[in-house]
């Protein structure tokens, strides 16, 4: 039976203030978009705004052209669900038919994408670039989806790989037995035991294609789909000082990866610690 002794309130003080250190920068962000222009330079930062001025989000929200926030917002949501559908797909049905086979082959493509995970994607940027223009994919969304979803397949078949290899074969016996055919297996009932390595995927990838700069600023600088990474550059690139609006749009960008997360962290969790219970 745990007792709550004097070490455990040291230990529960201890996370508070640690969690109070790691929200402290967050507390900054919000304080500041909230004050005037005025005020970002004649107070200090962790003071609160002697009332909170919410126009710095409505100039952020209805600034147009290459400074669209709610356009670089809607190609962000479009690229990055889109990357996660094609990688929950793709990864699941690799992932499975690599640990369900019994060759050689079998292992010596689940290394092969280990190597994958490990070398740096920077180094194939000139020849994808050069690829992805001449079929004409560089400046679209349809392209990004694709160039991403390529990008992090190994990562989503080294981790579905690894936990169809956890599970059991005795569901799917039995669906053989009743008459089910592969297909119904992997969609009917392989699939939803995995639902934690989706949700494993789903945010790791989310995280990656939501927050990636570099990628989005080459295949789609100059052009009308641009992400939310890099309208935040060129906002940013024109604000110079006004430190107000700058956090404002940061805050913005923030929101729908969190609440994404929330929604899913119960999934992220079990994935990460193996479980596979509903």
């Amino acid at each position: 039976m745990f007792r709550y002794t004097k070490l455990s309130a040291l230990r529960e003080v201890g996370f508070w203030l640690l969690a109070l250190v790691f929200l402290l920068p967050f507390y900054f962000l919000v304080m500041t978009s909230l004050k005037s222009d005025q005020e970002v330079f004649t107070t200090s930062a962790a003071a609160p705004p002697a009332a909170p001025d919410f126009s710095n989000f409505v100039e952020v929200l209805t600034a147009t052209g290459n400074s669209s926030v709610i356009l670089g917002l809607l190609n962000s949501v479009i690229i990055t669900g889109g990357a996660i559908v094609l990688l929950v797909l793709l990864g699941a049905l690799t992932g499975y038919v690599i640990a369900r086979s019994t060759s050689r082959w079998s292992s010596t493509m689940y290394y092969l994408f280990l190597v994958a995970i490990v070398l740096p994607t920077q180094l194939g940027t000139v020849p994808l670039y050069i690829g992805a223009r001449t079929i004409g994919l560089t400046g679209s969304l349809w392209g990004m989806i694709i160039l991403y979803a390529g990008m992090l397949l190994p990562l989503s078949i080294f981790l579905y790989a690894g936990f169809f290899r956890g599970l059991g074969t005795d569901f799917e016996e039995a669906a053989t037995i009743d008459g089910a055919s592969r297909t119904q297996i992997f969609f009917r009932i392989v699939l939803p035991l995995m639902s934690p390595a989706t949700g494993t995927v789903a945010i790791l990838a989310g995280l990656i294609v939501w927050n990636d700069f570099f990628t989005s600023l080459i295949f789609l600088g100059g052009s009308d789909n641009q992400t939310l990474p890099v309208t935040m550059y060129y906002y940013i690139g024109s604000l110079v000082s006004q430190w107000n609006q700058i956090f404002a749009i940061v805050i913005i960008s923030m929101i729908p990866i969190l609440a994404f997360y929330l929604f899913a962290q119960k999934r992220f969790i079990q994935g990460f610690a193996g479980g596979l219970k509903g």
